[in-house]
């Protein structure tokens, strides 16, 4: 009985060991960690970065797409464009300045060429006329005229424009003489005959007119003579038209608003042109100057008036629809000459062309 008791025993035993078994291996199992291992994943063989169990930092400032862009500098604005002393307005000043003398006689109208003058004189010449000075630089016409003849007033005129072409029918031995002494370039009907011609429609001497481009090759560029220009000055008083008055001629002048320009006449007539529109000027300079006798008869021996330019005087300048009193001084042939309001300050011109009348005291 105790042998199969013992037998019994190892049987339940046997059996209380099998069924712990299991229970030991589930135990054991349930102490694996529940975290993933820590381990990194390898590399691509690219190079690349993993996009798994990764996660992606943002981009450095400055670098890839979010970057803010860094500001462009605005470039510089461009030099403003080169200014004509004569005009006030853009214009190449490399190019040369020629002075052609017109005539402005009632039998030489219309005139070729006025209405593109950067400036324009009104000179007292013998018999009581008129004659015209007139300057170009900014733009060049294809012809002008009729030319005539220079006086000594031009010479002294054109003393501080540097060395201008000058372009001229002829002249009196004495002012021939001194145009070969003057700062100027002679481009005279004599010294230049190719770049004349003749229109056989008007009456001599009436009828010469030259090439202005030709004509002004080899004059000096312009310089500074004075002019200041800018915006409108106190003091004015309202003018819409006014006259001067030679013995035999006289210079009308006209405020047009619309075009902002003064319109002129000659004896009366509106001056026209045959090679364009209405000569006008933005700045009309009316300047009293000394006159004497020159010391040269014409033809019909009348005497040659000197209009001096060289000194000091009363000018009136009309712009702008207006009238502003003044002063105008120049002490030597070769300065510049001032144009100023009774405080001394400068009496401004308005930006375009200029014509400058001489009236004798």
């Amino acid at each position: 009985m105790v042998g199969q008791g013992g037998q019994a025993l190892r049987v339940l035993a046997l059996i209380l060991l099998v069924c712990a078994l299991p229970i030991a291996v589930f135990t054991s199992s349930s102490s694996v960690p529940l975290s993933a291992p820590s381990t990194a994943l390898p590399a691509p063989a690219d190079g690349s970065a993993s996009r798994a169990g990764r996660v992606m930092s943002p981009p450095a400032p400055g670098h890839g797409a979010m970057s803010t862009p860094s500001p462009v500098a605005a470039p510089d604005p461009p030099p403003p464009p080169p200014v004509s002393p004569f005009t006030g307005l853009p214009t190449d000043l490399n190019a040369p300045v020629l002075g052609v003398k017109i005539d402005n006689a009632s039998v030489a109208r219309p005139q070729r060429g006025l209405e593109q003058a950067d400036l324009v004189y009104v000179e007292p010449v013998e018999g009581g006329l008129s004659r015209l000075l007139a300057v170009y630089q900014s733009q060049i016409p294809p012809v002008v005229g009729p030319v005539r003849s220079t006086r000594a007033s031009d010479v002294e005129l054109l003393a501080n424009f540097g060395r201008p072409a000058l372009a001229f029918s002829g002249a009196a031995p004495s002012v021939g003489a001194l145009v070969a002494q003057a700062p100027v370039l002679d481009v005279s009907a004599l010294s230049r005959p190719s770049d004349y011609r003749r229109d056989s429609k008007r009456q001599m001497p009436h009828n010469l007119y030259g090439d202005a481009n030709s004509l002004r090759q080899g004059g000096a560029p312009p310089r500074d003579i004075g002019f200041r220009f800018g915006p409108t000055p106190p003091g004015g008083r309202p003018l819409q038209q006014t006259a001067v008055s030679y013995p035999a001629t006289s210079v009308g002048l006209q405020w047009e608003p619309t075009a902002g320009r003064w319109l002129i006449s000659m004896d009366g007539a509106p001056l026209l042109s045959a090679s364009g529109p209405r000569p006008s000027a933005t700045t009309v300079v009316l300047q009293r100057v000394g006159v004497r006798d020159a010391g040269i008869r014409d033809a019909a021996g009348s005497p040659s008036p000197f209009a001096a330019t060289v000194g000091s005087g009363e000018v009136v300048v009309l712009r702008d629809g207006q009238a502003f009193s003044g002063n105008w001084s120049r002490p030597a042939p070769d300065a510049a000459t001032r144009y100023t309001l009774p405080d001394g300050s400068p009496l401004t011109f308005a930006p375009g062309p200029v014509w400058v009348v001489l009236i004798p005291t």
